[in-house]
């Protein structure tokens, strides 16, 4: 079950793609935008991280860090990062902990077949740690404007 709107958001520590440390909480006071995606250089999740890529000057001057998750290896990440030249960090979560601890970890079904996996969704955190919006089956296309839309709006307020 995801996190409910308005909650503070659960702590974790990973690894990003070049083996360092990130824990939630050193992102306090800045908007965080947590994204959770299926697999690494995948047609949708390419689309997704080159649009957080092509987006990221207006992420940085909004003051919000954007953070990808996914389960493959520390490796796979650097290679994704390289590859798209993607500015942002991209969190190994090999163990499964926090994609669990979000409730994005869970049965999917693809051309007849059913897996375990990552449900595509999002979570905009607030500067004050708690979760601003859930962004559920989330489309590739567009969705880093849309989060950035909505943290123009949220800081408004």
């Amino acid at each position: 079950m995801f996190p409910k709107l308005g909650i503070k958001a659960k702590n974790f520590t990973l690894p990003d793609q070049a083996g360092n440390m990130h824990s939630l909480k050193d992102y306090a006071g800045r908007w965080v935008v947590l994204y959770f995606y299926p697999k690494d250089d995948t047609p949708g999740c390419t689309v997704e991280a080159c649009q957080f890529r092509d987006n990221f000057p207006k992420f940085k001057r909004s003051l919000a860090v954007v953070l990808g998750v996914s389960v493959d290896a520390v490796k796979k990440h650097a290679k994704f990062a390289t590859k798209y030249k993607l500015p942002f960090t991209l969190l190994a979560d090999e163990e499964k902990k926090v994609v669990e601890l979000y409730g994005v970890w869970a049965k999917k079904k693809f051309m007849r077949r059913e897996y375990t996996g990552i449900l595509r969704t999002s979570f905009l955190i607030s500067p004050e740690g708690k979760v601003a919006k859930v962004y559920e089956n989330v489309k590739p296309d567009g969705h880093a404007e849309e989060v950035l839309k909505d943290i123009k709006e949220l800081s408004k307020n």
